[in-house]
């Protein structure tokens, strides 16, 4: 009886998990839902990404405006998906055409059954009277006539070429392709690495430079003066590229792996040097241009002549990002003078918050800036510089420049933190006078808003929700906002019938004592308040921005899944990160190693005061990019606090990352901060328990940071796991990567050994013979 036991036992066992693969190969489960806690727990992971994907109906993703003034989407309903079309001026919303007819003749057409409902298109190109459209579909381009029904085949679809080149190249400055004058009687190009212009008339050249060479030559990238009387193009000294380098172990198209390289410049490298230069073809002078004032540049950039040809501007950032200028050339006498100038202690937000609009030609500047604590938008003197009006002031920020009416000096713009009562992140959408008088809220519901403005900026259509609200669609007027029509009103009965709950946005004070921590709160649809449940944040601390979802989360139910296998999944924006205040985002500087962790640990310890079902002996933490960097730097900086780690594709050493992305918040020259900061030099710290993840060709992050800190860990004898994804670049790992990620939380944080799926597939295979 004894030997009998186990045998029942592992008959018994084998049936259960045999039961449980069927019963996912019967409800269509791929094996990347599969959760890793109890059985019936990863039943119930499995069926809510099934029960609940593509079932939020009547809330429209895109919008998109037509040349007449009409607005069309494709919203997601019981029946399927339809198409809609708006006419603001007749106050209509109706269907964009009869997709039933369409269907039938599409069948008839093609030889294969069209659902009207499920068309194999979703979308379509307006001609000018919106009566008719194009779309493609079966590999041809298609005509439909909506008044007429009229319907044929203009042919095959021929896709447009597309800019497949990687981020990191930098691009050929030596182009020779001419660049003709306003009026095509001359062109420019580079030959020999100088300057020459050509009459299309008599085809004689021109030499206009005498000082170009291979090592400091001039762009091919010229541009003339409206009046064609004046041109400019950069002079280049070139900086020697970095590459990194791949070993694509498994290509599809051969056997034998394959070393590949990609441009990608680090902190601290060289960069090439521009250098505007002016010249007067007419009398063949080139015109000195003095580099006083952009002689210390991390780049140049919107070079662009002002419409009476009387100068052009450029903007220049400092390298360290800590100076910013907008400059002016004299076309006739080459003076450089500035227009804007930037300055900050610690850097200049250049990459998400630049906003610049010059007004008839210059003569102001509508221009945003952060001088004084916070995001806001500024009248400047385009001829001296000075700041004529601070438009918007007050503690919260503009999040976009919309639009500026030159004519009638009245600016759209989106802006957060305004109403006090309301999450500071939502995102409203404001009018105001160029002298920062009458200012208009043209959105206010207590949500998150997103607008489409038509092409003459007369209406928006506003798609407005939150976390726990699903999302409504309306037609508003940009004048004053009112709603012009009711669109759409999300249906989420599916979704409440399956259990879902949604998220809780909870607020604690951060490390000051006084600025709220925004964050939510994600429990299981079986949650239990007489239990505990370990706790896994899903981190994002990028300064470029704020990551807590703000809107209906009908696109991001991975964190639901997750919580069904008995965890409470939170997502915190902690200091250091963007859309607060200047000193908010200041934290990051030179310390990306903070990642707001003392803002999260006390958001964490808050929420467990109120909910004590929060276990934070058990804390997980995980995270992809910036966040891998940020979750391995739980376990290696707060060891106390975080006992597991999940990093994909970490940027485990900001020397090792892209440069633009890195000197911007750790500053310029590399110092020992960097040092500070790396998860290599400080990987002997290692406590928790840590999954490392990394495409083995990932050009956005290079590999070899996450394999720098794997080798660290090895010479520090420290236990970790590494999985390392064959063929793929910047990913969290896919279906594969969110199994490995889940399984190591239930392993390591419910003390649950998750299935052996290798054993359950052999188990499958053996029963279908």
């Amino acid at each position: 009886m004894k030997l009998l036991l186990p045998s029942i036992h592992r008959g018994k066992q084998r049936l259960l998990v045999l039961q449980t693969v069927l019963f996912f190969l019967l409800c269509g489960f791929s094996g990347a839902a599969w959760a890793q806690g109890k059985i019936e727990d990863y039943k119930r992971s499995a069926a809510l990404k099934e029960n609940l994907r593509n079932k939020v109906y009547n809330a429209p993703n895109n919008v998109y405006w037509t040349t007449g003034q009409k607005a069309w989407y494709v919203v997601r309903t019981t029946r399927g998906l339809e198409f809609v079309v708006i006419d603001p001026k007749k106050k209509t919303r109706q269907p964009a055409f009869n997709q039933e007819q369409l269907a039938t003749k599409l069948s008839e057409a093609t030889g294969r059954k069209i659902d009207p409902f499920n068309l194999p298109f979703t979308s379509i190109t307006f001609g000018k009277d919106d009566e008719e459209f194009e779309f493609v579909a079966e590999g041809s381009v298609w005509q439909y006539a909506t008044g007429s029904f009229a319907f044929r085949k203009k042919g095959p679809f021929r896709a447009e070429p597309t800019d497949r080149r990687y981020w990191g190249n930098s691009r050929d400055e030596l182009d020779e392709k001419p660049v003709f004058s306003p009026d095509s009687s001359q062109t420019a190009f580079i030959k020999n690495y100088n300057v020459y212009i050509r009459s299309e008339k008599t085809k004689q050249e021109t030499q206009l430079s005498f000082d170009g060479s291979e090592g400091d030559y001039y762009s091919g990238y010229i541009q003339w003066s409206p009046d064609g009387k004046k041109l400019v193009t950069n002079k280049i000294r070139p900086n020697k590229k970095h590459l990194i380098y791949f070993v694509r172990s498994s290509p599809e198209d051969q056997l034998q792996p394959k070393l590949e390289s990609r441009e990608y410049l680090k902190p601290g490298d060289a960069l090439p040097v521009q250098r505007p230069q002016l010249f007067l073809p007419e009398s063949k002078k080139q015109i000195s241009v003095d580099d006083a004032l952009f002689n210390q540049q991390f780049s140049l950039s919107r070079l662009e002549w002002r419409k009476d040809s009387r100068a052009f501007t450029f903007e220049y950032n400092q390298r360290g990002h800590q100076i910013y200028r907008v400059l002016d050339v004299n076309a006739s006498t080459g003076a450089v003078k500035p227009l804007i100038e930037e300055r900050s202690n610690t850097f200049i937000d250049y990459s998400g918050k630049r906003a610049r609009h010059d007004v008839n030609d210059g003569q102001e500047i509508v221009w945003a800036s952060e001088r004084d604590g916070w995001n806001h938008l500024y009248l400047i003197d385009g001829a001296t510089g000075k700041v004529k009006k601070q438009i918007t002031k007050g503690e919260w920020v503009v999040r976009n420049l919309v639009h500026v009416d030159d004519k009638n000096r009245t600016i759209l713009f989106a802006a957060s933190g305004r109403n006090p009562d309301q999450d500071p992140y939502f995102v409203q959408y404001y009018k105001v006078n160029f002298d920062g008088s009458g200012l208009t809220a043209l959105t206010s519901e207590n949500a998150n808003h997103t607008a489409t403005f038509s092409p003459d900026f007369t209406y928006f259509v506003d798609s407005y929700s939150r976390v726990d609200l699903p999302p409504v669609t309306v037609l508003r007027n940009s004048a004053d906002g009112s709603v012009v029509l009711e669109l759409e009103k999300a249906d989420i009965s599916v979704w409440e019938k399956g259990g879902w709950k949604a998220p809780e946005v909870f607020t604690a004070k951060g490390r000051d004592g006084k600025t709220d921590i925004w964050g939510i709160i994600i429990r299981p649809t079986n949650f239990d308040p007489a239990k505990t449940y370990p706790v896994i944040e899903n981190i994002y601390a990028g300064p470029h921005g704020s990551f807590v979802p703000k809107s209906f989360m009908s696109n991001y139910l991975s964190m639901h899944e997750l919580a069904e296998l008995g965890f409470i999944v939170v997502q915190i924006d902690g200091m250091g990160t963007s859309n607060r205040s200047k000193a908010f985002q200041d934290v990051c500087w030179k310390n990306l190693k903070d990642a707001g962790f003392p803002d999260r640990i006390l958001w964490l310890q808050a929420a467990a005061r109120k909910y004590n079902q929060l276990d934070l002996n058990k804390v997980g933490i995980f995270g992809t990019s910036a966040g891998g960097q940020s979750s391995t730097a739980a376990l290696l900086f707060h060891p106390e606090f975080y006992k597991a780690a999940v990093s994909s594709c970490g940027c485990h050493d900001n020397r090792m990352d892209k440069m633009w992305w890195n000197e911007q918040w750790m500053g310029y020259p590399i110092g020992p901060q960097y040092d500070e900061c790396s998860n290599v030099t400080n990987a002997h710290k290692l406590q928790g328990n840590l999954l490392l993840l990394v495409g083995e060709v990932d050009d956005n992050v290079d590999p070899a940071s996450t394999y720098q800190l794997a080798n660290a860990l090895i010479k520090a004898n420290k236990n970790f796991e590494l999985v390392t994804l064959p063929g793929q670049a910047h990913t969290a790992g896919g279906d594969f990567g969110e199994r490995k990620r889940r399984d190591f939380f239930v392993k390591n944080l419910l003390g649950i050994d998750p299935p052996n799926w290798n054993e359950m597939e052999k188990e499958v295979a053996g029963s279908g013979k």
